[in-house]
């Protein structure tokens, strides 16, 4: 039973690492602008605050009164220049505007362009995290064949460990393919 529990382990492992392939995904996705405004958008932006790199979300609430309008209110007033200059220094493309209280982020309409520009982005950060998840499966792979060769599972467990985990990487790769086709729609919505 100790044989298999160490395969159980490597796969266990590698559930998890695929789990956190996909997460990172749904971040890039959601960093990545639609013709909405989205508080994923400036979160995770790094502002100089007194000499220290912070997330925005440290630093400011977002909230989004209208479709196309993100608005930021700094916990500290201090803080609106740095996150202004943060904003613009991002490739947001979208001028902020402070009135002393709140930062206002009005998002335009995307141009049709634009809108094809991003598909491609998007497409490109989904096969990134396709290969990143086969890539984990190989590592898990040598892993467990690495176990078989050291006489700890036998190949027959082998065998049954890998034809699980291609069938749980399959399925974490059409959940990527439902994640694109979703963000592809969601940025060519006009």
């Amino acid at each position: 039973m100790a044989d298999n529990e160490l395969a159980d382990l490597a796969v266990e492992e590698c559930h998890d690492k695929m789990k956190k392939a996909i997460e990172h995904l749904k971040g890039e996705f959601g960093a990545v602008r639609t013709g909405r405004a989205n508080p994923g958008l400036v979160e995770k932006l790094m502002v100089d605050s007194y000499g220290a790199m912070v997330p925005l979300q440290q630093l400011a609430g977002c909230s989004v009164p209208e479709p196309r309008l993100l608005v930021i209110s700094p916990y500290d007033k201090n803080n609106i220049k740095a996150i202004e200059k943060a904003i613009n220094a991002s490739d947001l493309g979208v001028n902020p505007s402070n009135d002393g209280v709140v930062i206002r982020l009005a998002f335009p309409q995307l141009t049709e362009d634009r809108r094809k520009e991003l598909v491609k982005v998007v497409k490109a950060r989904a096969e990134e995290g396709r290969v990143a998840v086969r890539n984990i499966r190989r590592d898990a792979r040598k892993d467990l064949e690495a176990l078989q060769k050291d006489n700890d599972i036998s190949k027959d467990d082998l065998e049954r460990v890998e034809k699980d985990l291609d069938k749980h990487t399959h399925g974490v790769v059409a959940e990527i393919d439902t994640l694109l086709s979703h963000k592809e729609k969601e940025l060519l919505e006009v």
